[in-house]
């Protein structure tokens, strides 16, 4: 067992100590165990949500696609600075209603919003069927850190078992305050070591920033613009919109903005986290130094550069503390989100189809429920080759469906009637369902169209049908609501 090894086993014995530890002295009934008793305050719920969107995506995603795709990845810096603008004025309403109703999970926003459990059943599956990719992008991410970074010594699988298994240990016994805990130690690691690996290695292997963009220019001419065709301008920024709008309907991320004390929590790390976004930039510089001096990694195996250019620069010892930090960046949020998939199906499907289950009963359920959510992402882990960007952006273009029947609920006129919402959402998701599974494209579609419209996001395209159907809808049964009235009243 080398040193890089014992440091990595090190970082997740603490992660399963700080997991243990958060759960002393609470009695950890489903509020504290989900959304930890509404208590937590600005530096929690910042942790928390840095923990959620700061994944093993930003530390290998994002340095994978900067050396596989060049200038399309920006749009990952561009997303995430328009969301937390967007989050100043959202958040607050969002809280202020689930603390007025007691709300635990994101469909009992939808459910109460619209006096639809139906809706909130749907809600469910939608957010169940989009965490999947995403916890399935933490377990991959897991298994090539832990792989990489112990020099082969454990394997991919061997390493996603051991994440799976530490991770829904410490969710069953801790809840979100394991998740919080863990966070603060992932996000003072991550910090450190992404902004070394951003300065020093482009300065080490080609004497600064210009000098290595020059160097990947003179290369790969055209590799750092967007391209006029495929991921180009148009495709660009549909993406950043769709994913905007997206960034906080993940159930797990929607349900932390349950635990905060109070709503200017959401305004001050509104102020903060678009700061955060430019550690992004540090993970992109990692990857486009990794492309001359680590080159021929293809398809998935791009998301690897990080640590195959880390494991080339330093010691064993030092390329365990990157795996560390790595192991860190998939154990956090795959926490929430299967603590978030759990409570979903006991608390939104379960407790809807078996009215008489008491609390004390839901909440036993959400958490053996943990394993099942586990095995189930374990399984799909060793079944899907997809790159982490892709099945990031495969999530995305679900949970954004949810936004427009979100949006709607929070004005004081709202038009939208429990129907249309369900309308809305269903054909959405179907539409990114059937051309995801399908693999086909707007180009492939219709291919007389001009460029710029076939390079946009079929999440794009499935929100378009979304809007339509939740109008038409809820205009018509809007109507023969008002119809019947009149016909009751004469």
């Amino acid at each position: 067992m080398n040193s890089a090894l014992i440091i990595i086993f090190l970082f997740l014995a603490v992660s399963i100590f700080l997991g243990v530890q958060a759960r002393k002295g609470k009695d950890m009934n489903l509020e504290q165990w989900s959304v930890g008793g509404r208590g937590f305050g600005t530096i929690f719920v910042f942790l928390l949500m840095a923990g959620e969107i700061y994944t093993t995506f930003t530390f290998l995603g994002g340095s994978g696609w900067a050396y596989g795709k060049g200038g399309p990845t920006y749009y990952i810096t561009a997303y995430g600075a328009l969301a937390y603008i967007m989050s100043y004025w959202l958040l607050p309403k969002i809280w202020k209603y689930a603390k007025e109703n007691n709300l635990m999970s994101q469909p009992d926003f939808f459910a109460s919003k619209y006096k639809s459990k139906a809706l909130g059943v749907l809600v469910s599956l939608v957010g169940v069927s989009a965490v999947i990719p995403y916890l399935v992008l933490q377990l991959k991410g897991l298994g090539s850190i832990v792989s990489e970074a112990s020099y082969g010594l454990i394997s991919p699988t061997f390493a996603i078992w051991i994440g799976a298994i530490s991770v829904t240990i410490y969710v069953m016994i801790s809840g979100i305050h394991g998740s919080a805990w863990t966070a603060a130690l992932k996000d003072i690691m991550i910090l450190g070591v992404v902004l070394f690996l951003g300065i020093y290695l482009p300065i080490h292997y080609y004497g600064g920033f210009q000098a290595m963009f020059e160097a990947v220019d003179k290369a790969k001419p055209g590799f750092l613009n967007l391209p006029k065709e495929g991921l180009s301008v148009s495709w660009f920024n549909s993406t950043v919109l769709l994913t905007a709008l997206g960034f906080y309907m993940w159930p797990h991320t929607f349900g932390s903005v349950y635990s905060a004390k109070s709503e200017n929590v959401f305004r001050k790390n509104a102020i903060i986290m678009p700061l955060y976004q430019l550690v992004l930039l540090f993970v992109f510089f990692v990857g486009f130094a990794a492309i001359l001096q680590v080159p021929g990694l293809q398809g998935p195996d791009a998301d690897l550069s990080l640590l195959k250019l880390s494991k080339q620069s330093f010691n064993p010892w030092f390329v365990g503390i990157i795996g560390g930090a790595g192991v860190l960046t998939a154990i956090v949020p795959g926490s929430m989100i299967l603590m978030a998939s759990a409570t979903l199906i006991s608390k939104n499907i379960y407790k809807v189809f078996v009215p008489s289950a008491t609390e004390k009963q839901v909440a036993v359920l959400a958490k053996y429920l943990v394993p099942v959510v586990a095995l189930f992402a374990v399984f799909f882990t060793f079944n899907g080759g997809s790159t982490l960007v892709t099945l990031l952006l495969m999530g995305y273009s679900l949970v954004t469906q949810l936004f427009p029947t979100l949006v709607f609920s929070l004005m004081k006129k709202n038009f939208v009637t429990k129907q249309g919402a369900f309308a809305g959402i269903l054909t959405g998701v179907a539409t990114v369902t059937y051309v995801t599974i399908s693999n086909t494209t707007i180009g492939s579609l219709f291919p007389a169209l001009p460029q710029y419209i076939k390079d946009l996001n079929i999440g794009v395209i499935g929100l378009v049908v979304n809007l339509v159907f939740l109008v038409v809808v809820s205009l018509l049964t809007k109507n023969i609501a008002v119809q019947s009235k009149k016909e009751i009243v004469a």
